[in-house]
């Protein structure tokens, strides 16, 4: 991984604008079946501070995995007024994140920028800026869909899952953070990289796809 100024620069930006957004998402969701948690906790705002983890926001820039701060909601109020809320309150941050990908792409798609121009010495490219803008996001898409608690792909499965298997999800839920990392960190260096296959090919393949090329 690469960490020259002017990818680590692309990075920031982006990370900053995609987290920011995608927790937005979650709130904006949230208020639209009556559960206020989150514009009361100040989470329906689109100042960053209010939704970067200095911790999680390094550790995406230096190893590819990170967080933001999460979302607070009431379940139990989204449920009230709409059986399948809490699982659009979840797919909010993902979907926001295709949708920025998607716009990002548009001016490669049709060559109104210069995929190939280089970068300076110190900043990105507009080319390079909006690739690497495309890739994360896909990447914050793809991975926050695996459906290990706490991503949000894990509510969206609870909710299509038969009520029968609920207490072996509930029972899982508690370990997954555990195997979330595992997968992450000790998978690769066993020659078991399944995060690299569920995440990085997909989000290559869609990637292809947005800029045709």
């Amino acid at each position: 991984m690469s960490f020259d100024p002017p990818t680590i620069i692309a990075r920031v930006i982006t990370l900053v604008i995609a987290f920011t957004l995608h927790e937005y998402a979650h709130a904006w969701a949230a208020t639209q079946f009556g559960d206020y948690t989150a514009m009361d906790a100040g989470r329906l705002t689109l100042n960053p501070l209010s939704h970067l983890d200095p911790v999680g926001t390094l550790m995406l820039i230096l190893v590819g995995f990170g967080w933001a701060k999460p979302v607070p909601i009431n379940p139990a109020i989204i449920r009230r007024n709409n059986p399948a809320g809490v699982m659009w309150v979840s797919l909010a941050g993902p979907l926001s994140n295709l949708l920025m990908a998607l716009a990002a792409a548009m001016p490669l798609r049709f060559s109104l920028v210069d995929i190939t121009q280089p970068s300076g010495a110190i900043f990105p490219s507009l080319g390079f800026f909006l690739l690497t803008f495309v890739l994360i996001n896909i990447t914050l898409f793809i991975f926050n869909l695996l459906p290990l608690a706490p991503l949000d792909g894990e509510k969206v499965l609870s909710f299509f899952l038969p009520r029968s298997w609920q207490p072996a999800l509930d029972g899982i839920r508690r370990y997954s953070p555990m195997i979330l990392l595992l997968l992450i960190f000790v998978g690769p260096r066993m020659g078991f990289d399944l995060i690299g296959k569920l995440v990085h090919e997909p989000v290559m393949a869609i990637a292809r796809f947005l800029i045709n090329r």
